[in-house]
């Protein structure tokens, strides 16, 4: 897999990121991966993850299927 350019990607937060800084950003400009970064740190790694994956991770998270976590 070639890796993306994401110096224009738009990133977005999820809605329930008031807990005092610790979260994730993610980008949906990509039709095969959603890149993932952490907002304290813009300018650093992204991690890819296929979007189908990256679909099925918040659908679980959003079911609580991890938890309380």
């Amino acid at each position: 897999m070639t890796r993306p350019d994401l110096s224009r990607a738009s990133w977005f937060k999820s809605s329930y990121s008031g807990n005092g800084g610790s979260c994730v950003e993610v980008s949906s400009d990509f039709p095969s991966v959603a890149p993932v970064r952490d907002s304290k740190d813009p300018e650093g790694p992204a991690l890819l993850f296929p979007v189908e994956a990256w679909r099925s991770f918040v659908a679980a998270t959003v079911a609580g299927e991890f938890g309380d976590i």
